[in-house]
């Protein structure tokens, strides 16, 4: 049985699974409106103040869960109704504040936003403060905190402030799509459109008609997302659901180690190209090093290419941990390449609504990459496999890489090269901490995931990436 790792993650599930089954019964249309019903009944206990409201909310979850509007091409979005619960956040003293005579963060304050009470101890104005933060820096007791909501302290490009009814608000200028907020948000108002009505439709169309075939394109990170599983149950339980094969992008991670290696020997310096919000990261916020960006598609296009070249009338559907990869497919590098992304979350969901008990069916191997290509999933994988392409091209090129893990290691190492400080050659940057088996779409977060990667690496067939490049070419 799935175990999830919170009610929120139950509660999206739920609203998945729903949308899955009536789509694959063909009564999603007549029935969409008795999903909140059916999850929120009057004797089940709610959260709000009451049923009403929480299936008001399940109806924007439902909205977002069958695709959104189509006008509005933003990834992750907030379901403001379901914003409300959080404080307010910002600068706040506590008890910790002894009425002290020297009121130092009265005078560090530049908008007299501090006052005092007859106690003598500091209240902040709220529509004074502009949250510099200057008063807590210069209180001997630490007594002011910066009480930040979750989603806020998530975000480290600082795409989230507050709306004027307290509500959630995204910088869509700024936002890198990595879903950070999405998981951090404790009530689940912040919430990502899905394409899970997309791949139905996919899969009906080839079943009926049989003019294309459908490839799962799984993440490298797919080990370990289903601990109650043999990995090769959950293969058969895609094929079940109407995929004509299933695909490592490992594979294509292999592809893009041995290009990136060569393009790295001949052009001197490089940043990674494989994920998205890295990318976007760079190219907003390090335009003069975005020169320096891998040519090379992700290792999920690189595979999609790598099929339709092969197929071109063939449908390619990507399942994997990462919100941004649903940004990445309207790419114009990538238009063309994947036809729909999945999170794992939604494949589980795709899975259930059809009615398949995965854990009754005979496990599949699936073994196209090497064990470099499936070290893409976790931070310095890439940069492991670059060197290890590189020592097998027979190059004599001395790598100096760096693996950035979560954004702020990105930014760190992105402003020393952007500043003459640093000698290293090769960035890797993936925006989630830990790398892939730590993205929103994940169905599991476990500290030791990155044990099941290395697990799964280990029993490759192929142990070099050439092996596994000429295997499947």
């Amino acid at each position: 049985m799935r175990q999830f790792e919170t009610q929120v993650q139950y509660l999206r599930y739920q609203v998945l699974r729903e949308v899955s089954r009536l789509a694959w019964q063909d009564s999603l249309l007549e029935n969409v409106t008795e999903i909140p019903k059916r999850i929120v009944s009057g004797k089940k206990p709610t959260m709000r103040c009451c049923i009403y409201k929480e299936r008001a909310i399940l109806s924007e979850r439902v909205r977002l869960a069958i695709g959104g509007n189509q006008y509005n091409k933003k990834i992750v979005e907030t379901i403001d109704i379901a914003c409300e619960d959080c404080p307010t956040g910002g600068y706040e003293v506590t008890s910790a504040c002894r009425g002290c005579l020297a009121h130092r963060c009265y005078e560090a304050c530049k908008r007299d936003a501090i006052t005092f009470g007859r106690d003598q101890k500091a209240y902040i104005d709220k529509s004074r403060c502009v949250e510099c933060g200057l008063c807590a820096k210069s209180c001997p007791f630490n007594a002011i905190h910066n009480y930040k909501r979750p989603c806020e302290q998530s975000c480290k490009v600082k795409a989230i402030s507050m709306g004027k009814d307290k509500e959630a608000v995204i910088d869509y200028e700024t936002c890198l799509s990595c879903g950070a907020c999405v998981s951090a948000c404790p009530f689940g108002a912040i919430t990502d459109r899905s394409y899970l009505l997309d791949a139905i439709d996919l899969l009906k169309r080839s079943e009926g008609n049989r003019q294309y075939k459908t490839y799962a394109l799984i993440a490298p990170s797919f080990a370990g997302q289903f601990p109650h599983l043999a990995l090769g149950q959950a293969v058969v339980a895609l094929e079940e659901v109407g995929f004509f094969a299933v695909k490592e992008v490992a594979f294509g991670a292999d592809l893009v180690a041995s290009r990136e290696a060569a393009e790295l020997e001949e052009k001197g310096f490089l940043l990674s190209s494989c994920c998205p919000s890295f990318v976007t990261y760079v190219e907003k916020n390090f335009p003069k090093l975005k020169e320096h960006l891998s040519k090379s598609l992700s290792p999920a296009g690189t595979l999609a290419k790598y099929l339709k070249d092969r197929d071109p009338s063939c449908k390619t559907v990507f399942i994997g941990p990462c919100f941004s990869k649903k940004t990445e497919r309207r790419r114009e590098e990538a238009k063309g390449l994947l036809d729909c992304v999945l999170t794992f979350e939604e494949m589980q969901a795709l899975i259930d609504g059809k009615g398949i008990d995965m854990e009754k069916l005979p496990p599949k191997p699936l073994d196209d990459a090497s064990p470099f290509g499936r070290r893409f999933a976790r931070s310095g994988g890439v940069a492991e496999a670059v060197g290890e392409a590189l020592k097998e091209r027979g190059s004599s090129f001395v790598l100096k890489a760096v693996s950035c893990s979560g954004i702020d290691e990105c930014k760190a190492a992105l402003m020393k090269k952007a500043r003459g400080n640093s000698d290293v050659n090769f960035i890797e940057g993936m925006a989630c901490t830990g790398g892939c088996v730590n993205g929103a779409g994940c169905l599991v977060h476990p500290k030791d995931l990155s044990l099941d990667v290395e697990r799964h690496a280990e029993q490759a067939e192929n142990q070099t990436i050439a092996s596994a490049i000429e295997k499947n070419t």
